[in-house]
């Protein structure tokens, strides 16, 4: 049998710091390792991604910091990539990457492509996505997008005809349920000794954190813990409710998950949740917005629950889901099932491999 020689590949970035597609980078390169796929990363030589740049080195992958597009040209060049996947954070980012690098390009996309905001007609933000991103990542022939649904609003709405999915993936032994003796032990350590309702995300307009605090008034008799930090930060800390805590950024998100009862997460905009998935591999279930890309995750009443203006509320699924357990407790096997049969991470990686290979062979 003959061995396919590894695929040499390029991920960049303009990333100032460090964001869930730079995580997606650290966590998949090792693994596509196994497919065939050798990868190193640009990103730029700021602060902000220090650290993230030795995690990097921890695991063996090859970095360019660079400060200079120039200088990412030149490890382009004398590294001989078969591709060069690019991501930005900035709107008309991708065009530098057209003028300043040799390619070929693909371009890896994360973006949230929607706001799923009441009264705000789509087609007014479907337009501001063209002029500020849609229109540079058609600059690219590839484009990688992270759900199903994605690819398919990109082909439909933006008119991006060589669209590819490949959907996220968790590690499933990070990110596992606890025996029961695990889970009293970290809910001890964690005085979760109410109901307890995890909500892990940025604190940013996306995340609708208005609405956390809103449910968290609700229901007082349940006890809210809020994992992550952002520029709403202090605004929200002013108006919460005494059953709601702050927690800050983490390193333990395994044990949280494990130790909660359940993950809310009222967000309008997402493309596929990482957060969304690490809860269900954890078996905890997920009570979420009924937006198109956390249908693609979960089904309303097996995975956890779907709420959309016109059923149930959230504090009513909320109460519900306390009210039994035994309910809490099929979620969370239905809901890490549903990871092991199609999100591990080794999944995602043999995917997105495929993927690019495909494209590094295609004319």
């Amino acid at each position: 049998m003959t061995l396919q020689a590894p695929l040499r590949v390029l991920f960049v970035t303009d990333a100032p710091a460090v964001g869930g597609s730079e995580v997606y980078l650290r966590e998949l390169i090792p693994p596509m390792r196994a497919h065939g796929v050798q990868a190193e990363v640009a990103l730029p030589d700021a602060n902000g991604t220090a650290d993230f740049r030795a995690q990097l080195a921890e695991r063996d992958i090859p970095v360019h910091a660079y400060r200079r597009l120039e200088e990412v040209a030149a490890a382009e060049h004398e590294g001989g990539f078969a591709l060069t996947v690019l991501s930005s954070w900035n709107a008309l980012g991708y065009r530098k990457y057209y003028a300043g690098l040799r390619g070929p390009f693909v371009s890896l996309i994360h973006d949230q492509l929607m706001l799923h905001i009441p009264g705000l007609p789509q087609s007014v933000y479907r337009a501001f996505y063209e002029v500020l991103q849609a229109r540079d990542i058609r600059g690219a022939p590839h484009v990688v997008t992270v759900s199903h649904w994605a690819a398919e609003y990109l082909r439909r709405w933006h008119r991006m005809p060589s669209v590819y999915a490949v959907p996220n993936g968790v590690d499933v032994d990070k990110f596992r349920p606890a025996p029961p003796a695990e889970r009293r032990e970290l809910r001890g350590a964690y005085g979760f000794d109410r109901f307890t309702v995890l909500v892990p995300a940025r604190m940013s307009l996306e995340k609708n954190h208005p609405a956390v605090l809103a449910v968290a008034r609700a229901v007082p008799e349940l006890e809210f813990v809020l994992v992550g930090t952002g520029y709403l930060e202090g605004p929200l800390k002013r108006l919460a409710s005494a059953n709601v805590r702050f927690l800050g950024k983490r390193h333990d998100m395994p044990q949280l998950y494990r130790a909660a009862d359940v993950v809310f997460q009222p967000t309008i905009a997402e493309n596929q949740s990482l957060a969304t998935l690490e809860a269900m591999s954890s078996g905890t279930p997920v009570v979420t917005n009924d937006i198109p890309a956390q249908r693609e995750l979960i089904t309303f009443g097996q995975e956890g629950l779907l709420i959309g203006s016109g059923g149930p509320g959230y504090a009513a699924a909320l109460r519900a889901l306390a009210a039994h357990p035994e309910h809490r407790r099929r979620m969370g096997e239905a809901a890490r099932a549903r990871v092991l049969a199609g999100h591990t991470l080794d999944q995602n990686a043999a995917s997105l491999a495929g993927v690019l290979r495909q494209l590094a062979a295609s004319p």
